[in-house]
């Protein structure tokens, strides 16, 4: 079992008001793991605070990773997970959601490069890949990293407790929203 130290994250959820009671106990669960990593559980975390775009969740997450022991090399990457898949999860939706067999032969000249030679490893990328997959709600997407997660040598637990932290985050997110 993983276990990550985030006592800023510990401080913020303690201003969720009682509506947020729930997201309060959740927001505490994401620091442990018994499937990820420590790095698995910072970059998942990373990346899915870029995605969401809440500068007051990256910045504390930011603040725990760093202390915490997270290389740049995992904020690098988690970085530019949220950057490729934010372009990814809104091309890839659209063609799957139109579903017209025309869409689908043409080339996405889409650059997306950094997805093959992450600086961390392949896994620890795809985990944080799905998760963000998951927050855009990204079929193709999902689909795609869940199946390259399993061919990386990880199980269905690693990719359901990334898609996890991904979840309680964007709760997170709101619960923010409220106070």
């Amino acid at each position: 079992m993983a276990q990550v130290n985030m006592p800023q994250i510990d401080a913020l959820r303690e201003i969720f008001g009682e509506s947020a009671k729930d997201m309060k106990l959740n927001l505490g669960s994401i620091a442990s793991s018994d499937f990820l990593d420590e790095e698995q559980i910072w970059g998942v975390s990373l990346a899915s605070a870029y995605f969401l775009d809440n500068p007051k969740l990256i910045a504390t997450l930011l603040a725990d990773a760093k202390a915490g022991g997270a290389s740049e090399a995992l904020i690098e990457d988690a970085k530019a997970a949220a950057v490729l898949m934010a372009m990814n999860t809104v091309y890839y939706r659209f063609r799957h959601l139109v579903g017209k067999e025309s869409y689908a032969h043409r080339p996405a000249r889409l650059r997306m490069s950094y997805m093959a030679r992450p600086k961390t490893s392949k896994a620890t990328y795809e985990l944080m890949s799905v998760a963000i997959a998951a927050l855009a709600g990204c079929e193709a997407c999902m689909k795609n990293h869940d199946a390259s997660i399993l061919q990386h040598g990880l199980s269905e637990d690693h990719v359901h407790d990334a898609v996890r932290i991904a979840a309680v985050l964007r709760g997170s997110v709101t619960a923010l929203a409220t106070v």
